[in-house]
């Protein structure tokens, strides 16, 4: 039967309390998750203060698959900045550079409009419809940092989800049968 027969022998063979003992360090563990990405949340004053390139269109600067770390701070939004923003209506959030800010003198309110750098035109196609410009109100964070091609394990998991299941699957029978 090989290693999956061993596995359900040993499964077999757990008592209660060793099962109990598990589940315990499991509800942990993923609780230690969330708190931590709750802080995470805290510290950049970003809604995600993570988030994975998921096109091209930042190319060459990030490529799909690269991570980004966000911060949102109270600092004016400035032409050449890369951010992360919300449009009404989609849930995926866009990464791209800001190409121009407008202020409005009689409300103090910024309007920005963003283009990937890979794109031959601004992004007003990208929002919602009869949106010209982006509020802050639609920005997550500004990027500050990236760690390339790390987020590629987000992509699969997202495009072939078996391969997700798999995983978390594989990792959860790792936990339950773990002798320690």
């Amino acid at each position: 039967m090989g290693w999956i027969g061993e596995q359900i022998d040993s499964i077999k063979s757990l008592q209660f309390r060793q099962v109990l003992t598990q589940a315990i360090s499991l509800g942990m563990i993923v609780t230690s998750a969330l708190i931590i990405w709750k802080g995470l949340m805290c510290v950049t004053g970003s809604e995600s203060p993570v988030v994975v390139v998921l096109s091209g269109s930042m190319e060459p600067g990030f490529k799909r698959g690269d991570i980004l770390f966000l911060h949102m701070s109270k600092d004016p939004i400035r032409a050449g900045e890369i951010v992360v923003f919300n449009i009404d209506g989609r849930e995926i959030p866009i990464v791209h550079r800001v190409i121009k800010v407008h202020e409005r003198q009689d409300t103090a309110e910024v309007d920005i409009l963003t283009k990937g750098d890979n794109n031959l035109g601004d992004d007003r196609l990208l929002y919602a419809q009869g949106q010209l410009w982006l509020q802050r109100h639609h920005i997550m964070g500004r990027a500050v940092g990236f760690l390339p091609y790390v987020g590629w394990v987000t992509i699969i998991m997202t495009e072939k989800p078996i391969i997700k299941y798999i995983l978390i699957g594989a990792l959860g029978l790792l936990v339950i049968t773990s002798k320690e």
